[in-house]
């Protein structure tokens, strides 16, 4: 099973809007290195779940999202990283 230490949380915006915000919880032992953007942003839209899978990603959320679970206590905004972990652990992902 994963450990926090394995994993690491990435923040990508594409715009100034909270939907445009995204947080994704990444695997490092599959990419060390975090999301490749470039290899993203050429992946087939058909296929973007299947190259975000490939590159670790355990969990993506967008800032609405991460905004709501916050407000229910589900995610804690000051620690995110650790939070998001836990609440892919507690929701059978990892």
């Amino acid at each position: 099973m994963l450990k926090l230490k394995d994993t690491g949380l990435e923040e990508f915006s594409f715009g100034d809007d909270s939907d445009d915000k995204f947080y994704i919880l990444v695997n490092k032992n599959i990419s060390p290195e975090g999301i490749d953007v470039e290899k993203l942003s050429k992946a087939n839209p058909m296929k973007f779940d299947s190259v975000l899978n490939e590159m670790g990603c355990i969990l993506m959320l967008n800032g609405l999202e991460v905004a709501e679970l916050c407000m229910r206590g589900e995610l804690d905004n000051d620690d995110l990283h650790e939070s998001m972990f836990e609440l892919a652990k507690d929701e059978g992902i990892i």
